[in-house]
């Protein structure tokens, strides 16, 4: 029985194992949580808006990424502190749910949480705070509603200016000055893969193949697949392609129990060899005979079947990723074997035409299908380097997910800052109206929407307090629709400068960083067990070992 004597420390240490920390109270836990949060949404800030600066990343695999991507920024940070985190995993949201705003959500969230620092300097408690957040991002929701653009809410899916009129946004926001490019190559693909009921719109039907050399203007939409790898056989070109598709790979199967074969004389080796080919070009003769004339294997392609491929001249094409299979399938309809054998009429694909073309020195198959219904478009990318593609691939997936989001509420509200300032006046209205402690909660949740335009103008180069007054004036003398225009440095009505924003994505943004800032405030204690044994990840193998 150990004596109390040996129990280190009083209160809450002797509770706790050794090697713990605890951190309590306002000045320890709340305001280090909110700085954490602060110092994580000045990351992402900076890259807001179309003029957003970019971030080289280079995360734990010596992997470099140059992009203005909020999440695939705040995804590469893996980010330590636990209240951090929270907002990392608002942005996360955002991006699963919406596909773009990810760097709105944690931004608005820091700013929210700095306003919050003021309010507990002021000597507000946090639970007030929360309650008036929570009031106040009601009221935005309601005033939201009230600023969508009449008519916005019937939309054709299938006509291509509405279309891009909602994307250029999100797409402009990635890549500012190329939206009038890219915009048209996604309009274009989602269009074309769009089902009969637009709600069932799939992401992953539109594909990226991004091909180094040429520039962006080399760009074109293919219906259909693009693959990454030559044919195997010398036949590079088949018309009205039937295809069949094998998953476990073209090859003479080795049987399933093993078994010993004596040989006495030559001439049973040579008989041995024979029936084996013999048994090979059954197989391949009864796949032609189906009728197909394109083979898509899975796995590996056995020398000896390529050759009677050829002989019966059947182009082969080997698919080695799993997925990258299954869509061949949904593109061309055809149903994958298991193993060598002579296929049915309802197991063949149907494509208009599978060619190996040359794109700026790389071989790729395009497997065309420009039969109506098509299940697959893929957007092939030109440029002149690895991380600008990777950065036009982004704008293309923020592209997509904007057209999955119009496609279950197509309600448009202005952009370009000009909702933010219109919901921080109507806020600040809001708050007057208030009694009690929230009242000051409310009105710094509405001050926080200047962060939006401060920073636009910011990242733009302009002066940001003019521009903020003069977006006042024009909302107070009832022009709803002022914006700023970021070429000019002026602001204007941006019905003419089209720029709109998904409703959904401005509300589902809102609500989760209001929600991350209240989770946030909540916390006001932070006990940290010690860490697990065994040797820390980051540290170097072999640290204080000899060289040799």
């Amino acid at each position: 029985m150990v004596g109390l004597g040996s129990m280190a420390g009083y209160g809450i240490q002797s509770m706790l194992k050794e090697g713990h920390r605890h951190l309590s109270g306002l000045e320890e836990a709340v305001l280090k949580n909110i700085d954490a949060c602060c110092e994580l949404s000045g990351i992402t800030r900076t890259s807001l808006g179309p003029n957003g600066m970019n971030k080289m990343v280079i995360n734990h695999l010596d992997k470099l990424f140059v992009t203005n991507d909020a999440a695939t920024i705040v995804n590469e940070l893996e980010v330590q502190h636990p209240a951090a985190k929270i907002l990392v995993l608002a942005g996360r949201a955002q991006q699963e749910e919406i596909g773009d705003g990810a760097n709105l959500t944690i931004s608005f969230a820091g700013e929210l949480l700095v306003k919050a620092e003021e309010l507990i300097r002021m000597g507000l408690h946090p639970s007030e705070i929360i309650i008036g957040y929570t009031k106040a991002i009601n009221k935005t929701i309601e005033i939201l509603e009230d600023l969508v653009e009449k008519g916005s809410e019937n939309m054709d899916v299938r006509n291509k200016e509405e279309v891009m009129l909602r994307m250029r946004s999100a797409v402009a926001s990635k890549q500012f000055g190329q939206e009038d490019v890219l915009c048209p190559l996604v309009a274009d693909a989602c269009i074309q893969v769009c089902p009969k009921n637009p709600a069932n719109f799939n992401v992953d039907n539109v594909r990226v193949a991004k091909l180094l050399g040429g520039g962006l203007h080399n760009s074109s939409v293919v219906c259909g697949m693009v693959l990454k790898n030559d044919a195997a056989g010398s036949i590079k070109r088949v018309e009205k392609a039937k295809i069949a598709v094998f998953a476990g790979g073209v090859d003479t199967s080795a049987t399933e129990t093993k078994g010993t074969v004596l040989i006495h004389s030559a001439e049973q080796l040579e008989n041995y060899a024979k029936t084996e080919e013999a048994k090979v070009e059954e197989l391949i003769k009864a796949v032609a005979d189906s009728g197909a004339n394109v083979i898509v294997s899975g796995a590996a392609v056995g020398d000896m079947a390529l050759h009677f491929c050829e002989r019966y001249k059947l182009m082969v094409l080997k698919i080695s990723s799993k997925f990258e299979l299954r869509r061949f399938c949904r593109t061309t309809g055809a149903i994958a074997i298991l193993k060598l054998s002579q296929p049915n009429a309802d197991e063949l694909g149907y494509a208009n035409s599978v060619s190996v073309e040359e794109i700026g020195g790389t071989r790729v198959t395009v497997v065309k299908n420009e039969e109506g219904g098509n299940s697959v478009a893929t957007v092939v990318l030109r440029g002149s380097t690895d991380s600008i593609l990777d950065d036009l691939e982004r704008a293309v997936d923020d592209g997509v997910n904007t057209y999955k989001s119009m496609c279950r509420d197509s309600r448009i509200i202005p952009g370009a800052a000009a909702t933010e300032i219109e919901l921080a006046k109507r806020l600040k209205e809001f708050s007057l109206r208030e009694t009690g402690l929230d009242q000051y909660a409310i009105a710094k949740f509405a001050e926080s929407f200047e962060m939006v335009p401060r920073t636009l103008a910011e990242n733009a180069g302009l002066s940001a307090m003019e521009i903020i007054s003069s977006l006042y004036a024009e909302h107070a003398s009832g022009n709803v629709k002022v914006g700023i225009d970021l070429e000019e440095g002026a602001c204007k009505d941006i019905s003419t400068l089209k720029i709109w924003d998904l409703y959904v994505t401005k509300s589902f943004a809102l609500k989760y960083s209001a929600d991350a800032a209240c989770t946030v405030l909540r916390v006001d204690q932070i006990i940290m067990a010690k860490p697990a044994g065994g040797p820390r990840r980051d540290a170097q193998p072999g640290g204080g070992m000899d060289e040799d």
